[in-house]
Formats: C-alpha cells, structure tokens, sequence
C-alpha cells in the first residue's frame, strides 16, 4: 500500500466486530455499549495487566479469580500483598503483581478510587505504559487514542505490505494504526483491530478470504501475508544453573522464604537456594541429610534458560533453619508458588 492507494474503512471493521466479537470476562460486548452500557475502567486495567506477554486463555480464569475476590480497585487496594502475589502465582512476570498493587492504591489514594480519564494522567500510575495507558483510555472511555499490541502489528504489517523487520519497523507500525484510529466508537474499534489479529490475521494459516478488510490488503494483493510481519533473528538464550532445598519438617511443614521484592520472581514464595549462574555454590538453608533428585526442575525466562538442581530433606521438630520459614502443611499449597517451584515440588514430592 503506497501513498494515495484507498484506505480500510473503519465502520467495515466495527460492522465486523458487532458480529464476531470475543466473549470476554472483561469486555463490554457492542451491542451492550451501543445501548448505553459502560465499561469497568478497573476490569479494563486489571485484564491489560494481565495480558501484558500472557495469552487470553491464560489470563481469563485468573482475571475471573480476581474480581470475585477483589470486585472494585478500592477492594484491591485493601488486600494484603502477599494474598495478591499468591493469587498471581502461575501467572509470571511478577514484577506486574507487585505494580497492580502500586497502582491500586495510587487510585485509591489520589484520585478517589476512580481511574483517571486521559492518556497523560494514567501515565503516571504505576506499571502503567504508553500502551497500557492508550488501551483504559480507549476502551472504557471512548477516546480515539492508538492501541498497538502485536496483533495490531500484525494486521498493520500486511495491510501495507511492510517488510521491515520487527522491533524496527514498530514506529512505523504504530504510524498506520494512527491513521486509522476513528473519533467514532475508538474503544470497540481498538478492541476490534485486536479480535481481527486474534481470530482472522493470525500468526499462521490467515483466514484472508473472512477479512472484512481483504480488499485494501496490501500483502493480500501481494501475496505475502503469510511471511509478514518479519521480525529480527533472536539472540540465543543462554541456560543459567541453581540449586533448590526443599525441606519438609517431620509434621509435613514446608521450608520457604519470600524472595527479595526486586528481581526474577521478586516477592514470591519460593524455595530457599543458592543463586543463578555458570556454576552455583551448595547454600543449604538448615543443616539436614540432603538427597540429590536426579531430575532438575526447568523453566526458561525471558532471557535466559534456567536448570535447578533439587536437594531434599526431611528434618526433626527441632531444627531452626537459617533462612526461611516452616509453613504448615494446613496452610501450603502449591498453587501459591510460581510454576517454576511448583515444578521443583512436583519432581520432589514422585521422587
């Protein structure tokens, strides 16, 4: 698509959406809103939090959890941090529980329990970025501001046959959706460029001959859709090395520590264990008669790949550790730990 080609319609879009809309916990469907019904500024937030490097088949039970237990921001502020981080547990990127949090109570603090209205002042809340702050604005008050996830990037990149590589080509990207982003119905357009990515304009295997904007496809006309967008050949991931200690007290408590708040998996129950490297020290945290497992729980982070080796124990009453705490077997679940130490729990308690 060059300058001066005809551009997509807006409204053939949202006539789409008004057909084939998601049925999300979080979203207002178009028919709802056309009559009137607004949006739930915190569901909004809450579900963009989420969402943030996670699928929507991942998010929808937890976003469900949370707001039967937290149904208001104000609710959220009140809650115990470590009732949060445990309900985020499995979820990942932690460092977005302990923004949720910041950014709850900002609300409920400095303005009064409501979210602010305007792409600048959200800003300003914690954990919350240009993104983040065009998606609330948009979507739960109707402002014609630019939403640009990957799926939008997606659609953007074969609507205008652009072959330049991801990151690089993302100003650009975000320069088409601009263009495109309508005064009329902006939340239900911002949410339908996002369904269109996510259901038609997939990753592989395009449903082109469904696309309610087919013909002022670029790539389409080009035949490239498939192969777009291009993106940049990763760096490889390098595997970092760890050892973890489970020990159990003989009346079925477990060892653990809340790891520091800042850093990989900050905040959250854990494991006591030595740190991550090329080649880890033995770092105990109560003196047992440690096992080997011969299996090591893996888990890759964004960065890297990480192997721990388990040690495990079973210690007398007695026995005062020197780091973390017994939680009693009454009061343990696993599903409180993120899924790298549910992983180390599992091997731990078949082997």
């Amino acid at each position: 698509m060059s300058p001066g080609d005809p551009m997509p319609d807006p409204s053939d879009l949202l006539e789409w959406y008004d057909r084939h809309a998601r049925d999300l916990p979080w979203r207002v469907p178009p028919a709802a809103r056309k009559a009137g019904v607004a949006p739930d500024p915190y569901r909004v937030w809450l579900s963009e939090i989420m969402l943030q490097q996670t699928t929507v088949a991942a998010v929808r039970d937890y976003f469900l959890k949370f707001t039967a237990r937290w149904p208001t921001v104000t609710d959220l502020a009140r809650a115990e941090d470590a009732d949060v981080m445990a309900a985020w547990a499995g979820l990942g990127y932690y460092a977005r529980a302990r923004n949720l949090l910041k950014c709850a109570r900002t609300v409920a603090s400095e303005h009064q329990g409501r979210f602010p209205t305007d792409h600048a002042t959200l800003l300003t809340l914690p954990g919350v970025g240009p993104y983040t702050a065009a998606a609330i604005s948009a979507i739960a008050f109707d402002r014609p501001e630019t939403v640009v996830d990957g799926n939008v990037e997606r659609v953007m990149a074969r609507l205008h046959d652009e072959h330049q590589p991801l990151p690089q080509s993302k100003p650009v990207l975000t320069r088409y959706a601009e263009a495109l982003t309508p005064d009329t119905r902006p939340g239900d357009y911002a949410q339908a460029v996002m369904d269109l990515g996510a259901t038609i304009c997939t990753p592989r295997s395009p449903a082109c001959g469904l696309c309610p904007w087919r013909s002022d496809c670029a790539a389409w006309d080009a035949g490239t859709a498939a192969e777009l967008p291009k993106k940049s050949p990763k760096k490889r991931k390098p595997t970092r090395f760890g050892i973890a200690y489970l020990a159990r007290r003989v009346d079925g408590a477990w060892l653990l520590e809340r790891r520091p708040e800042r850093g990989l998996l900050g905040g959250m129950l854990g494991w006591p264990g030595s740190d991550w490297g090329d080649a880890p020290f033995e770092a105990p945290p109560i003196r047992a008669e440690w096992k080997a497992l011969p299996e090591d729980a893996r888990h890759t982070f964004t960065h890297f790949h990480l192997r721990l080796s388990l040690r495990t124990a079973l210690v007398p009453m007695d026995r005062t550790p020197e780091r973390g705490e017994f939680i009693p077997a009454e009061a343990f679940s696993p599903d409180d730990l993120p899924t790298l130490m549910r992983k180390a729990h599992a091997l731990a308690s078949k082997g």
